[in-house]
């Protein structure tokens, strides 16, 4: 609400227990359920309550006949692995740590919960006419782990291999985009400008955006073309940087440089080969970093062995990293 949204249903943190709606922290917090600023309870599967919210209000604003937002976030199929038939097992939340138990399975019930889920809001626009002129974005915050199947790419959730990387971005418009593949690299940030520049607003000229529209591209109005994009993850000792094709990475002390588009896999350490690209992309991360603000040792809180998580990363202890 205080970001300008008109309503808000949902929970504040980045999960819940599917089932009792509590946070992951101790079972004995109260559930974490709000509309608007205000507690509420529900009963159900959590994938679910928010798919029914949705419906409502896509019906309510088809009434209005005026455009709308629906900025529609699922936890699914963030941990507990908690598929829509487990509610009848006792779990202490004081006792769930991430890793705790979950298999192909169940993560499989979860997804299929979110396949669903996306189904009943596409379906409730087509049913109050609004599909063709609707834009519809499906996307992620990161990419997959444990249980998830990243192939072709090495890394998961927390890395920044292409596999941590890399996320689903679906997007559909009838009225104003035909269906195709498109190879533009883009970032989370387009988002905004892409939304803004759709609906004919334009962003503020006192607050740039660090982001690119990539509506003209979709359209055919635009070629493709490279984009330079950044990264830094305190939290496991990365960075990364893409030009292009090249991609600089760094995990702990140890740099490397690769070719992703000729080889996604990021097997092939070129940084020797190549020593001038290497040389310019880590200068090029050098400098992009120094106008971000410092990442504080607080960011260690949200990982509570920070040591052996950055340990994972060492190639000599893990051999799907070229030396």
């Amino acid at each position: 609400m205080r970001s300008g949204y008109e309503y808000f249903f949902g929970n504040y943190g980045g999960a819940v227990d599917y089932f009792t709606h509590k946070p992951l922290h101790g079972s004995e917090q109260a559930p974490e359920l709000f509309e608007n600023e205000v507690p509420v309870e529900r009963t159900g599967y959590y994938t679910y309550l928010p798919t029914d919210e949705a419906e409502k209000y896509i019906a309510e604003r088809a009434s209005e006949d005026a455009p709308f937002l629906l900025s529609l976030h699922f936890t699914a199929p963030h941990w507990p692995w908690e598929g829509p038939d487990d509610g009848a097992v006792a779990r202490e939340l004081k006792d769930l740590f991430h890793y705790d138990g979950g298999s192909l399975k169940v993560y499989a019930e979860m997804v299929k919960a979110l396949d669903e889920s996306v189904g009943h809001v596409l379906a409730a626009l087509d049913e109050h006419s609004l599909g063709d002129n609707t834009i519809v974005v499906f996307t992620s915050d990161n990419g997959g782990e444990r249980f998830s199947k990243n192939w072709p790419f090495l890394g998961q959730k927390s890395d920044l291999l292409e596999g941590g990387l890399r996320v689903p971005t679906l997007m559909r418009w009838p009225e104003r985009l035909s269906p195709q593949v498109s190879e533009q690299v883009t970032i989370t940030m387009d988002w905004l400008s892409t939304l803004l520049a759709a609906a004919g607003v334009a962003p503020s000229a006192d607050y740039p955006l660090d982001r690119e529209d990539i509506l003209p591209i979709l359209e055919g109005h635009a070629a493709q073309h490279e984009r330079t994009l950044y990264w830094r993850y305190k939290a496991s000792r990365q960075h990364a940087a893409r030009d292009g094709r090249w991609k600089y990475l760094k995990i702990n002390d140890h740099e490397f440089l690769f070719d992703i588009v000729e080889d996604v896999r990021e097997r092939a350490n070129l940084k020797h080969k190549h020593p001038e690209v290497f040389a310019r992309q880590q200068q090029q991360w050098l400098a992009w970093d120094k106008d971000m603000l410092p990442i504080t040792e607080d960011v260690f809180s949200i990982f509570p062995t920070p040591d052996v998580q950055a340990e994972r990363y060492t190639p000599e202890r893990e051999t799907r990293y070229p030396k």
